[in-house]
Formats: C-alpha cells, structure tokens, sequence
C-alpha cells in the first residue's frame, strides 16, 4: 500500500545529506515551508545550497538555517531585503557565496529540470555582469543568453491539502515555486494542513501529482500577519 504520510517532519528530513542542493518554496510570505525549514536546521545537515526566491527574513526561517552556518551557498532572485541582516553579514564576510538570478529565468531554470529540458535560452541579463560568460546567440534578431536546469536533490515545500497518495492541492499565492520544484527534485518533502481520504480531492484540482511528491506531513494550520510574523491561529 502506497503511503507517503510521513511520521513527522524529523522523519521525513531524516535523509537529507550534506552538500545538498535544496529547493525551497515560498513568494514573500506565502507558501514557506515554514516547519520543515527549522526541522532542517535541527536535522543538522551542512553545506548545502539553498534554491529559494529570497535569502531570508529577520532571524527565522531560512534566515535561521544561514546564521546556524549550514548553507555555503544560496542561489536567488532578491537576497536583499530591510530585514535581510543574516544574509548580509555572511556574505560580506566571504562565509556565504551568492548566485543572483532573475526570477523568471529561477523559475524557469526550475521548470527545466522537471521537464528534462537540458539548456535554453534566454534574453534577460543580456549585456549585464548576470550573464557572466555564458555562451549567447543572436535568435530572430535579439540577443540571448544560454540558461541552465536548476536540480534539487530535494524540495522542501508548503501545500494545503494532500492525500497519502502524495497528491498536493495549493492554496492561492501560497502554490508559487511549489510545483516546478517539486518536479525538478529527486525527493519532494511537503507539508499539508489536510490529509484528504483517498479519492477525495478533485484531480481537477491536484496541482502537484503524487508521482513527484515523496513524503507528506501534516502541520497545524497557523495564521501569517503582514511581514511573516506568526501567531497562532
């Protein structure tokens, strides 16, 4: 019998090795695996590079996993915010190195990993010190640049209700970067706050299959205020 319902989220992280390339979902506050991220800081995996939209707020959260010294390098659209002090402090002290990318080539260079694509191209960054030295191509008279597949070894994300088949229906802006990741790992790891009977959920609906989707854990469902800050529900 097929059951993906995991113990808890020690368990399902339980297998996560060092040097790790993590993908981490989450836009603003919306969709961050808010738990499994501090399950991964207590799981105490190391030197691993974290795939995420931002580097993190305030000291919690991913910003917690980089003051705990575990992530070496971080590859991301906007590391810097007004509370991004953590990631700011490790990379101006060489103790963190930053891969910036535009959000839509992240995305995308997510999304091409899921979907076998081996590299495309590209015209955002054309010209600028983004595109490093990154083969390019004229195409139908506008420049490119030559893009790769971002791959996980797992993704850590945020759903809001799954079935023990690993079936994953999204709430909102909470879905975000949740699907591509899922599709571009090796082993996906999401937290639910439902655990539908089999049968149950809509697969008109079912946004994430159960076939990209390894473990599930339910967490308790917990109200996010303006600026991620948590109260309870």
């Amino acid at each position: 019998m097929i059951n993906k319902i995991a113990r808890s989220v020690a368990d399902a992280l339980s297998g996560i090795q060092d040097g790790a390339t993590v993908l981490i979902g989450g836009f603003g506050t919306a969709g961050i695996p808010g738990e499994l991220i501090d399950g991964l800081v207590e799981q105490g995996a190391k030197d691993l590079t974290v795939v995420n939209n931002n580097a993190g707020n305030g000291d919690t959260g991913l910003a917690a996993l980089l003051k705990a010294g575990r992530v070496r390098k971080i590859i991301c659209s906007f590391p810097r915010q007004a509370d991004s002090q953590v990631f700011d402090g490790l990379y101006r002290s060489g103790k963190l190195e930053l891969e910036l990318v535009p959000q839509g080539n992240l995305a995308e260079r997510i999304r091409a990993a899921g979907a076998g694509i081996g590299a495309f191209f590209c015209p955002t960054g054309y010209g600028t010190q983004l595109a490093g030295n990154r083969e390019t191509r004229e195409i139908n008279g506008k420049q490119y640049v030559l893009e790769y597949p971002i791959h996980g070894d797992v993704a850590l994300i945020k759903a809001e209700r799954g079935d023990r088949w690993g079936n994953l229906v999204y709430r909102k802006a909470a879905r975000n970067f949740g699907p591509v990741m899922a599709m571009a790992s090796k082993k996906t790891i999401a937290t639910v706050h439902d655990i539908a009977e089999l049968g149950t959920l809509d697969p008109e609906t079912v946004v994430t299959p159960g076939i990209f989707v390894h473990q599930v854990v339910r967490i308790e469902r917990v109200a996010t205020q303006a600026g991620g800050f948590k109260k309870a529900a």
